[in-house]
Parts: structure tokens; C-alpha cells; sequence
């Protein structure tokens, strides 16, 4: 199982940005996945989860209304739109197979090196 982040950057308060997640050796398309995120000093926090066929999404409170999360099952990516961004947003942020421990904020079994994102003007 391998994971892939990318998109992140350096983004004023307010503003947007996407991320992207190539994920490989699974089948991707069986699985409901999430985004997860560690901001600096913290542990992990789950932030968004989507179905295995995107009919379904579920986000944690902080980034409700703000964030969308999506798939492209073909393309075995993963995707997280972020907007309105703000400073508490900053994070390194990854994606993961979905699963309790993972809602939970523990340490996801199989993660890529994430992808940074920091919110500052």
C-alpha cells in the first residue's frame, strides 16, 4: 500500500488550495478513504472520509462547510479542496484507508509523506 500527497503550499488566510493523493498497491476503488492531518506539536486529526463510490462524505466539525473531499476511482486518487482556509488549518496532511482508528486520531497503518500546508500571511 502506497500513498502519494501532493498540492500543499503556502496559503494566506482566506484563500484555497487542493491536494491530491495517487494511492497504488490496493484496490482503491473497494475502499472508503480520509484525509487525516498532524499540525505541529499534535497528534493526528481525522478531517474527512468519503465512500468507496463518493456517494457518501463525512467531515469533522473544524472543516465543515470549508472542505470537500473527493475521488476519482479510475485514477485511484484522492482529492481535498480546502477553502476559506485558516492559520489553525496548518498541517502536514495525509491520506489513509478509512477505518475507526483512523476516525479515532491514531497513527494510520499506511501513510505517504504528506503534504504541508500552512495557512500565514
Amino acid at each position: 500500500v502506497q500513498f502519494a500527497e501532493s498540492g500543499g503550499g503556502l496559503v494566506q488566510p482566506g484563500g484555497s488550495v487542493s491536494l491530491s493523493c495517487a494511492a497504488s498497491g490496493f484496490r482503491f476503488g473497494g475502499y472508503q478513504m480520509s484525509w487525516v492531518r498532524q499540525a505541529p506539536g499534535k497528534g493526528f486529526e481525522w478531517v474527512a472520509a468519503i465512500g468507496s463510490d463518493a456517494t457518501d462524505t463525512w467531515y469533522a466539525n473544524s472543516v465543515k462547510g470549508r472542505f470537500t473531499i473527493a475521488r476519482d476511482n479510475a485514477k485511484n486518487t484522492l482529492y481535498l479542496h480546502m477553502n476559506n482556509l485558516k492559520p489553525e488549518d496548518t498541517a502536514v496532511y495525509y491520506c489513509a484507508q478509512d477505518g475507526p482508528a483512523v476516525r479515532a486520531g491514531q497513527l494510520p497503518a499506511y501513510r505517504g509523506q504528506g503534504t504541508q500546508v500552512t495557512v500565514s500571511s
